[in-house]
């Protein structure tokens, strides 16, 4: 996964030449998830296990919205293809006592974290599954308003590859 993080980080200059990028801007810890509430757009996601990510992969999921509950938790808003046709899903994942942690019980157990986000252009996700004694990491980017442009063997551009990313 490290390998992956590292490609997700090239992200880096397309993110510092758009406009609105402000480094000052990312958070890292002491999340305001509230914030994140709103329409975002998959843009690409990473594995250790591509099989789960790639075409009909069980945690090959396209971001439409993410909601902050009452009770801190999160609803999410996505696209998931069955049987060849995108449909809507609703997913909450439960906040955790950990700063920017969440659980799911999808296909295992499952951890979502927050690694960073400036809340008006990106944000990114970490999902830990726990599947059989078997551990999948995946790294999801979304984005609130541009594209960029990825391309890699362990990362899937989510923008160019499925009917299911549309704006």
């Amino acid at each position: 996964m490290g390998r992956t993080l590292l490609l997700l980080l090239s992200l880096w200059p397309s993110l510092a030449a758009a406009q609105e990028f402000n480094p000052r801007a990312v958070v890292r810890r002491d999340y305001n998830m509230a914030k994140v509430a709103g329409v975002w757009h998959s843009i690409a996601m990473a594995s250790d296990d591509l099989g789960r990510i790639e075409e009909d992969g069980d945690l090959r999921v396209f971001i439409r919205n993410i909601e902050h509950l009452k009770s801190g938790s999160l609803k999410f808003n996505f696209r998931f293809k069955v049987q060849g046709r995108c449909e809507p899903v609703d997913v909450v994942c439960q906040k955790t006592d950990k700063d920017g942690e969440y659980s799911i019980a999808y296909k295992g157990e499952n951890k979502v974290t927050v690694p960073e986000t400036d809340y008006r252009l990106y944000v990114t996700f970490r999902l830990r599954n726990l599947r059989n004694g078997t551990e999948t990491q995946v790294l999801a980017l979304y984005e609130i308003c541009k594209k960029y442009g990825l391309s890699s063997q362990n990362i899937i551009d989510m923008t160019k590859q499925d009917q299911c990313f549309s704006k």
